[in-house]
C-alpha cells in the first residue's frame, strides 16, 4: 500500500485475546480510560459503550490523536479485539501488556502497522 500522506504519522495496533471471563461495560470503560493514561493520550469524550444482542459488547474512546475500539463476544467463545489508531507515536508493546493485564488474557496476539 503506498503511503499517500508520509508528513503525517500514523500507528495502527491490533489486539486480540481470550479473556479469563466475560467483559462488561464496565470495565472496557475502566479499560479505555487507563489505556488512554498508558498511552500518554489526552481524551476528548468519555468512553462510550454498547451492547449487541447478536455481537456483544463494543467501547470507543477519541483522542486528540484520533482514538481505541474495544469489542468483545461471549459467543461463540469468550474473545476481544482492539483496535487502537493514533497520528501520535505510541510504545505497542505497553498497550499490549496492559491488555492482557487488565483481561486476564490466557492468550494475546497482536499487529503492528
Amino acid at each position: 500500500m503506498r503511503d499517500l500522506a508520509p508528513e503525517i504519522h500514523r500507528q495502527r495496533l491490533v489486539i486480540e485475546g481470550v479473556p479469563r471471563q466475560p467483559v462488561v461495560a464496565s470495565q472496557i470503560t475502566s479499560y479505555l480510560q487507563e489505556l488512554t493514561g498508558v498511552l500518554q493520550m489526552q481524551p476528548l469524550m468519555v468512553p462510550v459503550t454498547h451492547s449487541s444482542p447478536k455481537f456483544g459488547w463494543a467501547g470507543w474512546i477519541h483522542w486528540e490523536t484520533s482514538g481505541a475500539h474495544f469489542y468483545a463476544w461471549d459467543v461463540p467463545k469468550l474473545f476481544f479485539s482492539v483496535d487502537i489508531y493514533t497520528c501520535k507515536p505510541f510504545v505497542a508493546q505497553d498497550a499490549v501488556d496492559f491488555t492482557a493485564k487488565t483481561f486476564e488474557a490466557s492468550i494475546v496476539e497482536f499487529k503492528e502497522f
